[in-house]
């Protein structure tokens, strides 16, 4: 399981031109499946993200977590994190999670990331629609996280 976390003052995702989930302060997190993934894989991954520090300290340091500012996490799926890049000038999705996995772990994602934050302070993308992601990355700050599944 992939994560591409931005630090933002605030992101938003509209579908069909409608906002369907807003957030102020926090992390916009893009999110790859892999076929491996597991609700384990899910539960380790938003420990991660939750407890990564990106925001800074009294001096200026980037020393605090999610959960130490209290802001919120706008979680959108992103199935091309999935690919696999390392040859060739087009993406392979080999070791992308099927539709019907990728959703159930997005779910579990969802559900473990409320568990530590709480249902206000999530937001989420729509899974399988053509989203809109508007943020204002905030330093930027952007770090890319990665857990295994079962096989990694």
């Amino acid at each position: 399981m992939k994560g591409l976390i931005q630090r933002v003052t605030h992101a938003s995702v509209t579908v069909d031109k409608q906002t369907v989930s807003a957030i102020k302060a926090g992390l916009l997190l893009l999110l790859g499946v892999e076929r491996s993934d597991s609700p384990e894989t899910a539960e380790k991954l938003c420990r991660k993200v939750v407890n990564y520090r990106v925001f800074p300290d009294d001096q200026g340091r980037m020393n605090r977590s999610l959960l130490d500012t209290g802001g919120s996490l706008l979680v959108v799926p992103q199935f091309t994190l999935a690919a696999d890049t390392r040859s060739g000038t087009r993406p392979g999705f080999s070791v992308a999670a099927s539709p019907d996995h990728a959703e159930a772990m997005f779910q579990a994602f969802l559900a473990v990331s409320e568990q530590h934050l709480g249902n206000s302070a999530v937001g989420r993308g729509q899974f399988g629609a053509d989203m809109k992601v508007a943020l204002e990355n905030d330093g930027p700050v952007t770090f890319l996280l990665e857990v295994g599944g079962e096989s990694g």
